[in-house]
């Protein structure tokens, strides 16, 4: 049995979902369907969850959605007309569009979440009215049915693992095609509470290792994981096979393919991935397998870079030799609800790396006034802007002169570094650097490490 995850731009119109049925109706091994919600049909266009969001907005704001509304339901009667679906089982869709607005919510957080999780929730229903109307059984599993059940952060929320035993007896013997909504699950007081962006992979994992699958087939719009990101390098070299914890670094650091979080459940179910295109299901794309079924060839599977972070550089003599400092730290950090990502240090010197998306304005000033105040440090520094590379292979374990290969390519090109942090992990090296000088630093990395 596999589950097969169908990624927003594989769902976006008509003839999108018409690709999607034709590989369904391909393979009777794929029974679990889990989908996200109508991504963009062209480049200009706005994604259906990008429209719900602003529905909720125009709702906490009390201003008209009389527009939003109907571009909203246009895009779910759009992909029913393409399929000559009849008008009346559309009208639940549009009925439930309409009491969003009209319904309590016990936070604006868990308002935001509801309205969003909608994209996925109508799409599911909608693909498996579209599936049955072509004479392919299928039956939309509401996650609460399921018992998929998170905790109670609305918009970043974490599984309950305990959700796997009631998922296991989920039903698998009919001929039904079940088709199950991505990106959310239910509190224990019943609130739909979404995943971080990008979370019907999360979903999808989910459901694969609750009911053993034997393959894990994300679908989505590239034939295969490139080693780097093809914006940077024209025609890369592709990925056949990479390990988990190649997968999960990569992703954390860039590579938008797969979401790193659903990498866990995968991991601890030992469940194989394949990464596909739904314009292309004849190509073998990317698997992500145990690091036992994997030959390396190099020692870099792939390079990745983001500039969606922030650090805070502290200096101060003799911290090294300081009981606590770092506690204090965390202390402060924990006074303002705010995590880190990384934290490389120095006998004087300490940098932290955060997550600029998880942090508000209000945050950085009130956890910057308790440091310098607290901890007085001779220097202390923000950086609102910070880029990150990681270059990451299971070849690279125990490799003698591994940091060579990257760092000379950055000096003969003249690129300086602010950081490198090299042992946190057997199979990656971070570089800090400037966001400006990211992409050259990566295409250096690669020409050095893949072409010659």
């Amino acid at each position: 049995m596999k589950v097969s995850k169908f990624g927003g731009s594989s769902l976006a119109d008509g003839r999108q979902l018409q690709r999607v049925f034709d590989i369904i109706q391909s393979d009777a091994e794929r029974k679990v369907i889990v989908v996200s919600a109508p991504g963009k049909r062209f480049k200009d266009d706005t994604k259906v969850t990008d429209l719900l969001l602003a529905y909720a907005k125009a709702t906490v704001e009390d201003t008209d959605t009389t527009d939003i509304i109907e571009t909203i339901k246009n895009r779910y009667h759009a992909v029913g007309k393409y399929f000559d679906l009849p008008a009346y089982e559309l009208a639940d869709i549009d009925e439930q569009i309409d009491h969003l607005s009209k319904k309590h919510y016990r936070s604006f957080d868990f308002l935001y979440a509801a309205f969003a999780a909608h994209g996925e929730y109508l799409n599911a229903q909608l693909v498996a009215k579209v599936f049955s109307h072509l004479g392919v059984p299928a039956r939309f599993v509401d996650p609460k049915e399921i018992g998929l059940h998170v905790d109670d952060q609305a918009r970043s929320a974490t599984f309950d693992t305990k959700s796997y035993t009631t998922i296991a007896e989920l039903d698998l013997t009919t001929s039904e095609r079940l088709i199950i909504p991505g990106f959310f699950g239910y509190t224990q007081n019943g609130d739909m509470a979404t995943f971080s962006r990008g979370g019907s992979d999360i979903t999808g994992a989910i459901m694969a290792r609750g009911l053993s699958a034997d393959l894990y087939e994300n679908f989505t719009d590239v034939s295969a994981i490139y080693a780097v990101n093809p914006t940077i390098i024209e025609h890369p070299a592709a990925i056949q096979q990479m390990t988990y914890d190649e997968m999960r670094e990569l992703s954390y650091a860039g590579f938008a393919v797969f979401h790193d979080e659903a990498i866990i459940p995968a991991i601890q179910g030992g469940i194989r991935i394949n990464i596909k295109n739904t314009n292309d299901p004849d190509a073998p794309g990317t698997f992500i397998v145990p690091p036992t079924e994997v030959q390396q060839t190099r020692p870099v599977t792939g390079i990745a870079n983001s500039n969606r972070f922030s650090a805070l550089y502290l200096h101060r003599y003799l911290l090294n030799k300081e009981v606590g400092f770092t506690l204090r730290i965390l202390e402060i950090l924990k006074r303002h609800n705010v995590s880190y990502e990384h934290m490389p240090s120095g006998i004087d010197d300490l940098t932290i790396i955060f997550d600029k998306t998880r942090l508000s304005q209000e945050q950085v000033d009130g956890m910057l006034a308790d440091i310098a105040s607290d901890i007085k440090p001779d220097i202390l520094k923000w950086l609102p802007s910070y880029g990150i590379i990681m270059i990451v292979g299971e070849g690279m374990r125990n490799r003698i002169g591994a940091l060579t290969d990257i760092v000379t390519p950055l000096k003969e090109n003249h690129i300086s570094l602010q950081m490198v942090n090299q042992g946190a992990s057997e199979i990656s090296i971070m570089l800090g650097i400037q966001p400006d000088l990211a992409d050259r630093a990566v295409k250096a990395i690669y020409d050095n490490i893949f072409e010659s």
